[in-house]
């Protein structure tokens, strides 16, 4: 008998949102979430974002629908606009669950996880990169994960939120 894949996914979650918005539709979290489960044996979902504290609703509708939300504190800029780099939290947390995981499932288009991918990809580690940016996904992170890229343009059908 063949052992069912444990793969986690780590999921830059501003990135995915705006990348998807870039597309012009919105992503439903919750059929994302059983999409990850049924086509990429996701048991754990990392989802990682900034928080704000007035978002509370957001957030537990997300636990519900199955992530294990990452909080990075939100800083504004000068013009007042909220930023929360998670970049750093996600590889660490990717290295951490490292020897939990069968392969790791990188939901971004950010060339910044280039050396993530790379070292999950030299390693027999890296299951894919979902990109939700298709034409301005970084050529770093193409050249890192060759093969195991796939762009999300066309998976509206199946995971937008109506």
């Amino acid at each position: 008998m063949h052992k069912q894949e444990k793969n986690c996914a780590f999921i830059d979650s501003q990135n995915l949102n705006l990348g998807i918005k870039s597309l012009r539709w919105r992503l439903d979290f919750r059929k994302f979430r059983k999409y990850l489960t049924e086509k990429y044996s996701v048991v754990t979902a990392y989802l990682f974002i900034g928080y704000i504290q007035q978002n509370q609703d957001l957030y537990a509708s997300l636990q519900k629908a199955g992530y294990i939300l990452i909080f990075k504190p939100v800083l504004p800029d000068k013009d007042g606009n909220v930023k929360g780099n998670v970049d750093a939290d996600l590889v660490l947390q990717a290295m951490i669950e490292y020897p939990n995981y069968d392969q790791a499932l990188i939901v971004t288009s950010d060339g910044d996880f280039y050396s993530l991918v790379k070292y999950l990809y030299d390693n027999k580690k890296l299951k894919a990169v979902l990109s939700p940016y298709v034409k301005t996904c970084s050529s770093l992170l193409k050249k890192s994960a060759k093969e195991r890229i796939i762009f999300m343009n066309n998976l509206r059908s199946k995971l937008e939120y109506k």
